[in-house]
Protein backbone atom coordinates (compact mmCIF):
# COMPACT_ATOMS: atom_id res chain seq x y z
CA UNK A 1 0.00 0.00 0.00
CA UNK A 2 1.42 3.54 -0.73
CA UNK A 3 2.25 5.69 1.95
CA UNK A 4 3.07 9.58 2.06
CA UNK A 5 6.58 9.18 1.18
CA UNK A 6 6.34 6.79 -1.60
CA UNK A 7 4.07 10.19 -2.89
CA UNK A 8 6.86 12.82 -2.08
CA UNK A 9 9.89 10.55 -3.33
CA UNK A 10 7.85 10.30 -7.12
CA UNK A 11 6.81 13.97 -6.25
CA UNK A 12 10.46 15.26 -5.47
CA UNK A 13 8.90 17.33 -2.66
CA UNK A 14 8.94 17.09 0.91
CA UNK A 15 6.38 14.47 3.41
CA UNK A 16 5.08 17.67 4.70
CA UNK A 17 4.48 19.36 1.01
CA UNK A 18 2.72 16.00 0.04
CA UNK A 19 0.48 16.26 3.39
CA UNK A 20 -0.57 20.24 2.93
CA UNK A 21 -1.49 19.23 -0.69
CA UNK A 22 -3.72 16.36 0.24
CA UNK A 23 -5.37 18.35 3.07
CA UNK A 24 -6.24 21.24 0.82
CA UNK A 25 -3.68 23.91 2.46
CA UNK A 26 -2.92 26.64 0.90
CA UNK A 27 0.41 26.57 1.84
CA UNK A 28 1.11 24.66 -1.59
CA UNK A 29 0.81 25.75 -4.92
CA UNK A 30 -2.17 25.19 -7.10
CA UNK A 31 -0.17 23.18 -9.58
CA UNK A 32 2.13 21.45 -6.73
CA UNK A 33 -0.36 20.33 -5.37
CA UNK A 34 -2.45 18.95 -8.77
CA UNK A 35 0.76 16.63 -9.37
CA UNK A 36 0.68 15.70 -5.70
CA UNK A 37 -2.99 14.42 -6.16
CA UNK A 38 -2.25 13.06 -9.73
CA UNK A 39 0.54 11.07 -8.94
CA UNK A 40 -1.47 10.00 -5.28
CA UNK A 41 -4.18 8.44 -7.47
CA UNK A 42 -2.27 6.86 -9.81
CA UNK A 43 -0.34 4.86 -6.56
CA UNK A 44 -3.91 3.89 -5.23
CA UNK A 45 -3.41 6.22 -2.06
CA UNK A 46 -5.37 5.52 0.93
CA UNK A 47 -5.59 7.85 3.80
CA UNK A 48 -4.91 6.05 7.11
CA UNK A 49 -7.73 7.33 9.10
CA UNK A 50 -6.60 6.55 12.15
CA UNK A 51 -3.73 8.94 12.28
CA UNK A 52 -5.79 11.62 10.33
CA UNK A 53 -8.37 11.26 13.53
CA UNK A 54 -5.55 11.36 15.87
CA UNK A 55 -4.05 14.65 14.33
CA UNK A 56 -7.28 16.48 14.50
CA UNK A 57 -8.67 14.65 17.60
CA UNK A 58 -11.75 13.48 15.72
CA UNK A 59 -13.82 10.45 13.65
CA UNK A 60 -17.23 11.63 13.51
CA UNK A 61 -17.85 8.39 14.61
CA UNK A 62 -19.88 7.43 17.76
CA UNK A 63 -19.51 3.54 19.51
CA UNK A 64 -22.72 2.21 20.95
CA UNK A 65 -21.75 -0.19 23.17
CA UNK A 66 -24.40 -2.52 23.53
CA UNK A 67 -24.68 -5.86 26.54
CA UNK A 68 -25.37 -7.94 23.27
CA UNK A 69 -27.12 -7.54 20.11
CA UNK A 70 -29.68 -10.38 20.77
CA UNK A 71 -33.48 -10.36 20.56
CA UNK A 72 -35.99 -7.60 19.34
CA UNK A 73 -35.52 -4.84 22.00
CA UNK A 74 -32.06 -3.22 19.70
CA UNK A 75 -33.75 -2.63 16.28
CA UNK A 76 -35.78 0.58 17.32
CA UNK A 77 -33.28 1.90 20.07
CA UNK A 78 -30.34 1.97 17.31
CA UNK A 79 -32.73 3.31 14.65
CA UNK A 80 -33.08 6.31 16.92
CA UNK A 81 -29.60 6.85 17.52
CA UNK A 82 -28.62 6.31 13.63
CA UNK A 83 -31.21 8.98 13.00
CA UNK A 84 -30.18 11.63 15.14
CA UNK A 85 -26.65 11.00 14.40
CA UNK A 86 -27.04 11.00 10.54
CA UNK A 87 -28.94 14.11 10.52
CA UNK A 88 -26.06 15.94 12.12
CA UNK A 89 -23.17 14.36 9.98
CA UNK A 90 -22.03 11.54 12.33
CA UNK A 91 -22.12 7.51 11.78
CA UNK A 92 -22.05 5.19 14.41
CA UNK A 93 -20.18 1.68 15.31
CA UNK A 94 -22.20 -0.34 17.47
CA UNK A 95 -19.78 -2.73 19.85
CA UNK A 96 -20.07 -5.36 22.29
CA UNK A 97 -17.55 -7.66 24.54
CA UNK A 98 -14.52 -5.94 26.80
CA UNK A 99 -12.37 -6.03 23.49
CA UNK A 100 -14.07 -2.98 21.88
CA UNK A 101 -13.55 -0.52 25.43
CA UNK A 102 -10.81 0.17 23.71
CA UNK A 103 -12.28 2.22 21.21
CA UNK A 104 -12.69 5.31 23.69
CA UNK A 105 -9.06 6.12 25.13
CA UNK A 106 -7.80 5.26 21.48
CA UNK A 107 -9.96 8.38 20.50
CA UNK A 108 -11.59 5.76 17.20
CA UNK A 109 -14.76 7.31 17.83
CA UNK A 110 -15.60 11.08 19.64
CA UNK A 111 -17.75 9.78 21.59
CA UNK A 112 -19.93 6.80 23.64
CA UNK A 113 -23.09 5.79 24.29
CA UNK A 114 -23.19 2.70 26.77
CA UNK A 115 -25.87 -0.03 27.68
CA UNK A 116 -23.59 -2.60 28.48
CA UNK A 117 -22.97 -3.51 32.21
CA UNK A 118 -20.07 -5.12 31.44
CA UNK A 119 -18.60 -1.92 30.85
CA UNK A 120 -17.96 -0.92 34.66
CA UNK A 121 -18.89 2.20 35.80
CA UNK A 122 -14.98 2.68 37.45
CA UNK A 123 -13.92 2.51 33.71
CA UNK A 124 -16.21 5.03 32.15
CA UNK A 125 -15.35 7.56 35.13
CA UNK A 126 -11.38 7.11 34.39
CA UNK A 127 -12.41 7.74 30.50
CA UNK A 128 -14.19 10.29 31.51
CA UNK A 129 -11.18 12.01 33.76
CA UNK A 130 -9.67 11.73 30.69
CA UNK A 131 -11.97 14.07 28.79
CA UNK A 132 -13.73 11.76 26.95
CA UNK A 133 -17.89 12.48 26.40
CA UNK A 134 -20.16 9.38 27.09
CA UNK A 135 -23.72 9.01 27.80
CA UNK A 136 -25.35 5.77 29.84
CA UNK A 137 -28.16 4.81 29.28
CA UNK A 138 -28.05 2.18 32.29
CA UNK A 139 -26.92 3.32 35.27
CA UNK A 140 -26.69 6.44 37.23
CA UNK A 141 -23.22 8.62 37.51
CA UNK A 142 -22.54 11.48 38.16
CA UNK A 143 -19.47 13.56 36.13
CA UNK A 144 -19.31 16.56 33.89
CA UNK A 145 -18.40 14.58 30.68
CA UNK A 146 -21.09 12.24 31.52
CA UNK A 147 -24.64 12.30 30.91
CA UNK A 148 -27.37 10.22 32.25
CA UNK A 149 -31.02 9.04 29.78
CA UNK A 150 -32.69 6.36 31.76
CA UNK A 151 -35.79 4.79 31.61
CA UNK A 152 -38.35 4.78 34.18
CA UNK A 153 -38.03 1.63 35.30
CA UNK A 154 -39.71 2.31 38.56
CA UNK A 155 -42.91 4.10 37.08
CA UNK A 156 -43.15 1.01 35.07
CA UNK A 157 -42.90 -1.82 37.30
CA UNK A 158 -45.41 -0.08 39.94
CA UNK A 159 -47.82 0.12 36.70
CA UNK A 160 -47.33 -3.44 36.11
CA UNK A 161 -48.22 -4.83 39.74
CA UNK A 162 -51.15 -2.15 40.49
CA UNK A 163 -52.75 -3.61 37.00
CA UNK A 164 -52.40 -7.32 38.23
CA UNK A 165 -54.06 -6.48 41.95
CA UNK A 166 -56.80 -4.05 40.47
CA UNK A 167 -57.42 -7.16 38.36
CA UNK A 168 -58.20 -9.29 41.51
CA UNK A 169 -54.68 -10.95 41.20
CA UNK A 170 -53.15 -12.19 44.91
CA UNK A 171 -50.87 -14.80 43.49
CA UNK A 172 -48.08 -12.83 41.83
CA UNK A 173 -44.66 -14.02 40.07
CA UNK A 174 -42.21 -12.00 38.56
CA UNK A 175 -39.56 -13.44 36.44
CA UNK A 176 -36.13 -11.77 37.41
CA UNK A 177 -33.43 -10.17 34.72
CA UNK A 178 -29.68 -10.39 34.12
CA UNK A 179 -27.90 -10.34 37.31
CA UNK A 180 -25.72 -6.72 37.25
CA UNK A 181 -28.22 -5.25 34.49
CA UNK A 182 -29.25 -1.87 35.96
CA UNK A 183 -33.05 -2.10 34.67
CA UNK A 184 -33.61 -5.55 35.88
CA UNK A 185 -32.31 -4.12 39.48
CA UNK A 186 -34.67 -1.07 39.31
CA UNK A 187 -37.88 -3.47 38.29
CA UNK A 188 -37.68 -5.86 41.23
CA UNK A 189 -36.83 -3.62 43.87
CA UNK A 190 -40.07 -1.56 42.27
CA UNK A 191 -42.26 -4.64 41.84
CA UNK A 192 -40.57 -5.70 45.95
CA UNK A 193 -42.03 -2.28 47.41
CA UNK A 194 -45.33 -2.16 45.26
CA UNK A 195 -46.18 -5.78 47.10
CA UNK A 196 -44.74 -5.38 50.05
CA UNK A 197 -48.37 -2.59 50.61
CA UNK A 198 -50.32 -5.48 50.29
CA UNK A 199 -50.84 -7.61 52.91
CA UNK A 200 -52.58 -10.68 51.11
CA UNK A 201 -50.19 -11.25 47.93
CA UNK A 202 -48.14 -14.50 47.77
CA UNK A 203 -45.30 -13.47 46.02
CA UNK A 204 -42.91 -15.32 44.26
CA UNK A 205 -39.44 -14.82 41.77
CA UNK A 206 -38.46 -17.03 39.69
CA UNK A 207 -35.05 -16.33 38.05
CA UNK A 208 -34.56 -14.82 34.24
CA UNK A 209 -32.49 -13.39 32.00
CA UNK A 210 -34.42 -11.59 28.93
CA UNK A 211 -34.19 -13.93 26.73
CA UNK A 212 -37.05 -16.90 25.50
CA UNK A 213 -35.44 -19.74 26.68
CA UNK A 214 -35.75 -17.91 30.20
CA UNK A 215 -39.75 -17.65 29.92
CA UNK A 216 -39.85 -20.87 29.31
CA UNK A 217 -38.13 -22.13 32.01
CA UNK A 218 -40.18 -19.88 34.26
CA UNK A 219 -43.53 -20.86 32.53
CA UNK A 220 -42.29 -24.70 32.91
CA UNK A 221 -41.79 -24.22 36.79
CA UNK A 222 -44.76 -22.59 37.35
CA UNK A 223 -47.07 -25.16 35.46
CA UNK A 224 -45.71 -27.65 37.71
CA UNK A 225 -46.89 -26.48 40.97
CA UNK A 226 -49.91 -24.84 39.17
CA UNK A 227 -53.22 -24.82 41.46
CA UNK A 228 -54.92 -21.93 40.60
CA UNK A 229 -54.75 -19.00 38.34
CA UNK A 230 -51.70 -17.19 38.61
CA UNK A 231 -50.44 -13.86 37.37
CA UNK A 232 -46.70 -13.57 35.96
CA UNK A 233 -44.94 -9.51 35.77
CA UNK A 234 -41.89 -10.59 33.17
CA UNK A 235 -39.53 -8.16 33.71
CA UNK A 236 -38.94 -7.69 29.71
CA UNK A 237 -41.03 -8.82 26.91
CA UNK A 238 -38.64 -11.95 25.38
CA UNK A 239 -39.00 -13.66 28.48
CA UNK A 240 -43.24 -13.09 28.07
CA UNK A 241 -42.66 -14.32 24.56
CA UNK A 242 -41.06 -17.40 25.67
CA UNK A 243 -43.81 -18.22 28.10
CA UNK A 244 -46.40 -18.26 25.28
CA UNK A 245 -44.45 -20.33 23.42
CA UNK A 246 -44.35 -22.63 25.92
CA UNK A 247 -48.02 -22.69 27.48
CA UNK A 248 -48.86 -22.85 23.77
CA UNK A 249 -47.97 -26.71 24.00
CA UNK A 250 -49.43 -27.26 27.43
CA UNK A 251 -53.64 -27.15 28.52
CA UNK A 252 -53.16 -24.07 30.56
CA UNK A 253 -54.55 -20.88 28.44
CA UNK A 254 -52.96 -17.21 29.17
CA UNK A 255 -55.43 -14.96 30.08
CA UNK A 256 -57.13 -18.17 31.78
CA UNK A 257 -55.12 -19.42 33.74
CA UNK A 258 -51.52 -18.10 33.54
CA UNK A 259 -52.07 -14.17 33.08
CA UNK A 260 -48.96 -12.36 31.93
CA UNK A 261 -47.69 -8.82 31.47
CA UNK A 262 -44.50 -8.00 30.16
CA UNK A 263 -42.14 -4.56 29.71
CA UNK A 264 -40.97 -2.93 26.66
CA UNK A 265 -43.53 -3.32 23.93
CA UNK A 266 -41.09 -4.44 20.93
CA UNK A 267 -43.45 -4.73 17.66
CA UNK A 268 -43.65 -8.77 18.46
CA UNK A 269 -46.39 -8.16 21.12
CA UNK A 270 -48.53 -6.54 19.06
CA UNK A 271 -49.47 -9.88 17.13
CA UNK A 272 -49.32 -12.13 20.21
CA UNK A 273 -52.76 -14.05 20.84
CA UNK A 274 -53.94 -13.03 23.46
CA UNK A 275 -52.65 -9.41 22.89
CA UNK A 276 -50.16 -9.31 25.64
CA UNK A 277 -50.37 -6.67 28.34
CA UNK A 278 -47.22 -4.64 28.65
CA UNK A 279 -45.14 -1.40 29.60
CA UNK A 280 -44.70 0.95 26.62
CA UNK A 281 -41.63 3.62 25.99
CA UNK A 282 -40.62 4.46 22.53
CA UNK A 283 -37.04 2.66 22.14
CA UNK A 284 -36.33 4.98 19.06
CA UNK A 285 -36.84 8.18 21.46
CA UNK A 286 -34.75 6.62 23.99
CA UNK A 287 -32.32 6.34 21.51
CA UNK A 288 -32.28 9.40 19.69
CA UNK A 289 -32.04 11.36 23.18
CA UNK A 290 -29.43 9.62 23.79
CA UNK A 291 -27.82 10.68 20.78
CA UNK A 292 -28.76 14.41 21.67
CA UNK A 293 -27.22 14.47 24.32
CA UNK A 294 -24.40 13.20 23.15
CA UNK A 295 -24.03 15.85 20.56
CA UNK A 296 -24.14 18.37 23.38
CA UNK A 297 -21.30 16.93 25.46
CA UNK A 298 -18.99 16.72 22.06
CA UNK A 299 -20.04 20.34 22.08
CA UNK A 300 -19.54 21.64 25.55
CA UNK A 301 -23.68 22.62 25.45
CA UNK A 302 -25.32 21.44 28.93
CA UNK A 303 -27.11 18.71 29.03
CA UNK A 304 -29.93 17.81 31.86
CA UNK A 305 -29.98 14.57 33.07
CA UNK A 306 -33.33 12.66 31.25
CA UNK A 307 -35.59 10.24 31.74
CA UNK A 308 -37.86 8.71 29.49
CA UNK A 309 -41.62 8.04 30.63
CA UNK A 310 -43.12 4.70 30.17
CA UNK A 311 -47.16 4.22 29.97
CA UNK A 312 -49.46 0.97 30.40
CA UNK A 313 -50.80 -0.98 27.84
CA UNK A 314 -53.15 -3.22 28.62
CA UNK A 315 -53.83 -6.36 27.21
CA UNK A 316 -56.43 -9.64 27.39
CA UNK A 317 -53.02 -11.59 28.29
CA UNK A 318 -54.52 -10.47 31.80
CA UNK A 319 -58.12 -10.92 33.09
CA UNK A 320 -59.79 -10.36 36.05
CA UNK A 321 -59.37 -13.19 38.18
CA UNK A 322 -63.03 -12.43 39.61
CA UNK A 323 -64.32 -13.87 36.11
CA UNK A 324 -62.31 -17.26 35.99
Amino acid sequence: MASIKDIAKQAGVSISTVSYALNGSTKVTEETAAKIVAIAKELNYVPNAAARSLKKRETNIIGVFLTNYGGAFYGQLLQGIQDTLSSKGYEMIVCSGKESHRFIPERMIDGAIVLDYYFSSAELIRHADAGHKIVVMDRELTHPNINQVLLHNTSGATLAIDYLIEKGHRKIYAITGPEGSYDATQRIEAVRQSVARYSDIEYQELPGDFNKPAGEKAAEQITKNFTTPVAVFCLNDEMAIGMYNYLAKTKYEVGKDIHIIGFDNIELTHYTQPRLATIDYSERKWGAVSAEHLLKLIANEKAENERIYVTLIPGESVGNISSN
